[in-house]
């Protein structure tokens, strides 16, 4: 069996993990703050002009 971990902060999921869409792709968070913060990366990652 594979630990799952949060994807912005790689600690492991319970059950209060949701899922988010990031860039088309639904991936697993442990919290609101985790979710805001891959949003806000992800967000920043495809604005033009970010050199």
């Amino acid at each position: 069996m594979t630990n799952k971990t949060c994807a912005a902060c790689d600690c492991p999921l319970d059950d209060s993990a949701f899922q988010v869409r990031i860039g088309g792709k639904a991936v697993e968070v442990c919290c609101d703050d985790c979710a805001r913060k891959l949003k806000e990366a992800y967000d920043s990652a495809i604005t033009p002009g970010n050199d």
